[in-house]
């Protein structure tokens, strides 16, 4: 059970959203185990789909990752015949590109990824949602350092 900190208290923003990131990982990786794929692979072979023929550091980007964790992430896809990697346009870039077997894992995991996040969203309320998802994609941008002026 998610628990928040003592009243009164301010709860560190960065291990309150860690910490919802880890429940909600686990409700999603449950909801898609019979897919064959867990939710960050999802996430990343959608993104490479979406983004098909742009460098991996660019996919990275996207997703908020460090770049070696996003080429540990694809290489056991790329073995299992999900995607191929390729030199991208320079000698330091690679880009991917999803096999039909990768189009076959997302288009089955989909189903059950779209059944859970409407699950979590009409639970949670499709309004509220909207403003939250606002409201971090702010807080994303607290973090950043502030700009020189």
């Amino acid at each position: 059970m998610y628990s928040t900190n003592k009243p009164g208290s301010v709860p560190c923003a960065c291990t309150t959203v860690k910490k919802l990131s880890r429940v909600l990982g686990r409700a999603y990786d449950a909801a898609l185990a019979g897919s064959g794929v867990n939710n960050t692979q999802l996430a990343v072979l959608k993104c490479i789909a979406r983004r098909e023929g742009d460098p991996l550091s660019h996919i990275a980007d996207e997703l908020e990752m460090e770049r070696s964790s996003l080429y540990r992430a694809v290489s056991p896809m790329e073995r299992d015949g999900w995607l191929t990697i390729t030199a991208g346009p320079d000698a330091r870039s690679r880009t991917a590109t999803l096999t039909r077997k990768g189009h076959q894992v997302v288009a089955k995991a989909n189903t059950a990824w779209e059944k859970m996040h409407h699950q979590v969203i009409d639970r949670f309320g499709r309004k509220e949602w909207m403003a939250l998802s606002a409201e971090l994609d702010r807080l994303a941008n607290c973090a950043e350092p502030p700009q020189d002026g």
